[in-house]
């Protein structure tokens, strides 16, 4: 489903190297980053990967969190039911926008959005992964870290922060 790609191109051969080294160290800040907002536990799980597994879900992380930072920009925009940006969101639609400015092509329904990527249990949740609400699913935000989901909710509240926890957590995907 995801229209990015992280396979060296064949006349790249140098920055095979470089792309390495930059997601093993992209890895060690992760878990770095995890070891302040998540706790211990979990960091030092994060640290513990070897490196070519910390290569790839680096590369996946990298893809959630740059569609993150790109949301973050939205804050303060309207909500307004079926719009995808860049004046106004629904919760799908700004998950569509933040990915769409990273290469990467979803749904605009928060119940189709929460079975792309691959499962992540809300104790391992990084900033970037898609957190979906109420049974059926029926919202989704994108984690900020911290606790926090960035999300548009409805008419009249603009896109924000929030708690975690403000909603009922259904589940979670990395994209």
């Amino acid at each position: 489903m995801a229209l990015h790609r992280f396979e060296p191109r064949s006349d790249a051969a140098p920055s095979r190297k470089r792309r390495f080294v930059r997601a093993a160290l992209t890895a060690t800040a992760l878990a770095a980053a995890m070891s302040a907002t998540a706790g211990p536990i979990l960091a030092s799980t994060a640290s513990a990967a070897t490196a070519a597994p910390a290569a790839s879900a680096s590369a996946t992380a990298r893809v959630g969190a740059s569609a993150l930072s790109r949301a973050l920009t939205q804050q303060g925009k309207p909500y307004v039911w079926g719009a995808a940006g860049p004046n106004a969101y629904d919760c799908s639609g700004l998950v569509v926008w933040a990915f769409k400015q990273v290469g990467v092509a979803l749904p605009h329904s928060s119940r189709l959005q929460s079975t792309a990527g691959v499962a992540v249990s809300k104790a391992a949740l990084q900033p970037g992964d898609l957190v979906f609400f109420y049974t059926p699913v029926s919202h989704v935000g994108i984690y900020a870290g911290g606790g926090m989901v960035l999300h548009a909710s409805r008419p009249g509240v603009p896109v924000k922060l929030s708690p975690l926890s403000s909603m009922p957590f259904h589940n979670a995907r990395r994209i």
